[in-house]
């Protein structure tokens, strides 16, 4: 097949050209949002990240695309309906670090219950080694609510237990072997809100689980509360998040994602644009706010990003066009 290789990555490229010989790789060192002006009437396949957002406009500058290849679990960043409109078939990467990112989830958590970045920035900004207003708390004991209990909420449940926490869970399937095996307990969402000391998410994004937590519910957290986020950041609706840290629900978060994080990339056209789009733009602002609050840690998408990891996601990824060129598509998701 004719590939087009979309990577930040360059040293991507001769790994996947030596491991697909047969396949012809145009490889650009950048998104497909870099590559504006990139079309191919013979192309039957495009593989991406989830840093660009493919709809109808990308799809139309690939007529002949028969494959989407998402290094990724996530798909929200593709547009399913069109793809299917077009007979493309759309593959991911549905496992390749469910320790990887429960053990990001378990550093942010540590970080915070343990005041680590703000001691790191006291150390190096005033050479002092005082310890005043940097006291923690113990894990040891707390009860840790954990919304998905998939294969990365199942590693950090087993976490959790190392460390002597107890564990309740939400899922919209709940798996009773795997709470017998973990010894925790399933509850509702709303009870889940009110007696976790800290939250931490590892559902799939979807229409289902836009705004899970909302403006809603928020407000049902318990007092003081920590939320961590390593899945998707629209599973939070950013105003009601932004809200809860001011009015003190919330004591801290620690986010990997956040809404609408792609404009936080491009902040100078989303400001200056003819026609703002005014709910984007009312969230980078309240993102602006979280990213500088002191009980806030916010990171760049990274709870993937170990040597292991991304290995797996590229041997995933390159069985992934092996099996479709053969007639024999593995981990489709449209």
């Amino acid at each position: 097949m004719k590939i087009h290789y979309f990577s930040s990555e360059g040293w991507e490229e001769d790994f996947i050209k030596n491991k697909l010989p047969n396949d012809e790789i145009i490889f650009h060192l950048g998104s497909i949002a870099d590559f504006q002006d990139v079309s191919d009437s013979e192309a039957e396949a495009i593989c991406t990240f989830v840093e660009t957002k493919i709809g109808e406009i990308e799809m139309s500058r690939f007529p002949a695309l028969k494959l989407i290849a998402t290094r990724s679990t996530g798909f929200d960043h593709i547009d399913l309906a069109a793809a299917k409109a077009r007979g493309i078939a759309v593959v991911n990467v549905p496992f390749y670090g469910e320790n990887t990112v429960a053990e990001f989830a378990f550093a942010l958590l540590l970080a915070l219950s343990r005041r680590i970045v703000e001691a790191d920035e006291r150390v190096k900004e005033t050479g002092t080694f005082s310890t005043k207003d940097l006291r923690g708390f113990d894990l040891a004991g707390k009860t840790l609510g954990v919304i998905g209990t998939g294969h990365i909420g199942a590693h950090i449940i087993a976490m959790a237990n190392g460390f002597g926490m107890k564990v309740v869970g939400f899922d919209a399937y709940p798996n009773s072997e795997l709470a017998e095996k973990l010894d925790f307990n399933y509850i509702s969402l709303e009870e889940l809100l009110a007696t976790s000391d800290i939250i931490t998410i590892h559902t799939p994004y979807n229409p289902q689980t836009h705004h899970l937590i909302n403006k809603e519910n928020i407000n049902k957290i318990k007092k003081g509360a920590y939320l961590i986020n390593t899945a998707r950041g629209a599973i939070v609706e950013t105003e009601a998040l932004v809200e809860a840290l001011k009015n003190g629900t919330l004591t801290g978060a620690g986010l990997d994602v956040l809404e609408e994080e792609g404009d936080m990339n491009d902040e100078l056209a989303l400001l200056t644009a003819s026609h703002p789009k005014e709910d984007e733009l009312k969230i980078a602002l309240e993102n602006h706010y979280l990213i500088n609050h002191p009980r806030v840690i916010v990171t760049p998408h990274n709870a993937f990003n170990t040597s292991e990891a991304v290995e797996r996601i590229l041997t995933t990824t390159i069985e992934n066009i092996k099996a479709f060129s053969a007639g024999s598509a593995t981990n489709v998701v449209s």
